[in-house]
């Protein structure tokens, strides 16, 4: 890794629920322009590690810093503001189904960008085009495939051209073809607007096609990071159980 600055520092991140450590003590840096995906298991934490970079959740202990500013200590008007630099898309979408495609990207557009109707449709058909779905704005999202309706939930999270966009499983359910087209708009977005992308997932196909970077969270911890090339090689039991999909030595299969 180049030697330059981190754009988001997560420093001793701790969290527990009802007694239960989901973090525990993660330290990770993440750099401009870079496509992290942070790997693991079902409860590994990384749902929960991706919402305290967004401030969505307070840590126990530890820090988040963005670009120099700590969010988890921030007035909640410099938190709003943190925010705004982020674009995150949740899983399946997480659409209005009551809107059309239009007015669910203009959504944010409406409420936070200032623009009147004229530009709001413009950057609507912006960022339908940046994710290859030109034409479809009039639909509902009962209307749609699942892939689409993930690659509409990516054109609203990019509606207000952030600079870090979070994605969160972002293939969840799709077929091998639709993970591809996923991951080549995911690559897409990524080359024109030159943002910095984290991605969780156990989707080893996304992973590849997507990271320069990877980490691998297993019970609230860090256990392995690492380019795609040096992370296939890695040591780790567990890492190396997680790539062929195996179970590891020791553990059981839950039903």
């Amino acid at each position: 890794m180049p030697q330059r600055s981190p754009i988001i520092s997560v420093i001793g991140l701790t969290k527990s629920f009802e007694g239960k450590e989901v973090l525990r003590g993660i330290d990770l840096e993440i750099y401009p322009g870079e496509s992290l995906v942070v790997l693991g298991g079902s409860g590994a934490g990384k749902s929960v590690f991706l919402k305290h970079l967004i401030g969505l959740l307070q840590p126990d202990e530890g820090h988040v810093v963005v670009d120099g500013v700590d969010i988890t200590l921030a007035e909640p008007a410099v938190a709003i503001g943190l925010r705004k630099r982020f674009g995150m898309s949740f899983q399946e979408g997480a659409l209005f189904d009551s809107m059309t495609v239009f007015d669910n990207i203009a959504f944010p557009l409406r409420r936070h960008s200032g623009l009147d109707e004229r530009g709001v449709a413009e950057q609507v058909r912006r960022c339908l085009s940046l994710v290859r779905l030109e034409g479809i704005e009039r639909r509902f999202p009962a209307e749609l495939s699942g892939g689409m309706r993930r690659r509409v939930g990516f054109a609203r999270a990019i509606a207000l051209e952030p600079e870090i966009l979070l994605f969160d499983e972002p293939t969840t359910g799709l077929d091998p073809i639709n993970t591809a087209a996923i991951a080549a708009v995911i690559n897409h977005m990524r080359d024109e607007m030159k943002v910095t992308a984290v991605t969780i997932t156990h989707d080893m196909s996304l992973a590849f096609h997507i990271a320069d970077r990877l980490a691998m969270i297993k019970e609230g911890v860090i256990v392995a990071q690492g380019d795609p090339e040096s992370f296939r090689h890695d040591p780790d039991p567990y890492v190396q159980a997680f790539l062929k999909g195996e179970v590891p030595a020791g553990e059981e299969v839950v039903s």
